[in-house]
């Protein structure tokens, strides 16, 4: 009896929740103040110390027992078709009460939080492809800049000498130096791990993720290591606070190519050089030609090899699994889905600005 009044007032409190968090997102501004300023940083920092020193991902174990607790609660709804679908209702209700309520505390609320130009004070404008096409042109420069020092020739694609584990090891330092100028952006305790389901994750299509319930930041240990520098340098950001998968993908770029280590700040321009790409040719198929004529044999190498990559474990499963991300971020206040990663170059516009690249 205890149990089923339990399972009542958990399922209840998820509902409560669930308006409680409606409702706070349409106040960054408090947000902002008392959880992005306020909360979050102790709750993460108390995360990391706990868990960061840990070579295996705790997360993922956590994941990997509530999967098995998932699939064994169905399980047991298949072969007892009689017992009460009642009680089984409210028992998962609950179970959602609790994973609901930590997500949000631990981290989620940080989606509501304020656009990250109010605090870095950018222009929020809507940029023409006159404005790209500056930003696209230094981009290729500083990339060309970078692959002719770490490749004998510009026919070659630039090979990351160091291991996965020393990548990740160095990811710390571009915050540390980017720390220098943004405060908001200094990286103490690391907790940034390999993920035990890389494979499982590389054939959903993600490179990374934060798991929010232990704060610790997870790769996909099987990408490039090209790829690398700038994947640990974004989950970094989410586990800054920062949710916003665009924005994530700022920091990390910031993070990256202010980074002491030449890999990691070409790992950065690369990866925003294909973005800048994709920004072209929706605007002017010719001139996303042009750019791409102008790119040394070595850089389009590099692109290749990530393509080719993902080509591999490309799967029917895999649309399914970005359809549901694609509706979490849109019920977490990103209305544009999984295109919102791909709307990196205003935000680097405006920072330009200010600071130019």
């Amino acid at each position: 009896m205890y149990k089923e009044k339990r399972n009542i007032l958990l399922s209840i409190f998820l509902f409560l929740q669930i308006f409680l968090v409606a409702f706070l997102s349409g106040y960054p501004s408090f947000i902002e103040k008392y959880y992005v300023h306020g909360i979050y940083p102790v709750i993460s920092k108390i995360l990391r110390v706990l868990f960061g020193w840990i070579p295996l991902s705790i997360g993922d174990i956590l994941y990997g027992i509530l999967i098995f607790l998932l699939f064994r609660f169905i399980w047991n709804m298949i072969r007892n078709p009689k017992k009460n679908r009642k009680q089984q209702l409210f028992q998962f209700l609950a179970a959602i009460s609790i994973f609901y309520f930590f997500f949000y505390l631990f981290w989620g609320l940080n989606y509501s939080r304020k656009p990250l130009t109010d605090s870095l004070k950018l222009e929020k404008e809507e940029f023409n492809i006159e404005q790209l096409q500056v930003i696209t042109e230094k981009i290729i420069f500083k990339t060309k800049e970078l692959q002719s020092v770490l490749s004998e020739h510009d026919s070659l694609p630039v090979i990351v000498p160091y291991s996965k584990e020393k990548i990740i090891d160095l990811t710390a330092r571009g915050y540390t130096a980017l720390g220098n100028s943004f405060p908001e952006f200094n990286y103490h305790t690391v907790s940034l791990k390999k993920s035990l389901f890389s494979l499982p994750l590389t054939y959903m299509g993600f490179a990374g993720y934060l798991n929010p319930l232990t704060g610790e930041a997870h790769v996909d240990y099987l990408i490039p290591k090209i790829n690398l520098p700038f994947t640990c340098s974004h989950e970094v950001a989410h586990q800054l606070g920062i949710a916003s998968e665009n924005e994530a993908n700022f920091v990390g770029f910031l993070a990256s190519s202010n980074h002491s280590d030449p890999y990691f700040r070409y790992a950065g321009y690369l990866l925003v050089l294909r973005y800048a790409l994709m920004d072209i040719r929706r605007y002017d198929k010719k001139l996303f030609k042009d750019y791409l004529d102008q790119l040394p044999k070595g850089i389009l190498k590099n692109i290749r090899e990530s393509d080719e990559f993902w080509k591999k474990y490309e799967n029917p499963f895999e649309p399914l699994f970005k359809i549901f991300y694609d509706h979490y971020l849109k019920y977490n206040q990103q209305p544009d889905g999984l295109q919102t990663y791909n709307q990196i170059m205003g935000l680097l516009i405006s920072y330009d600005k200010k600071n130019p690249l």
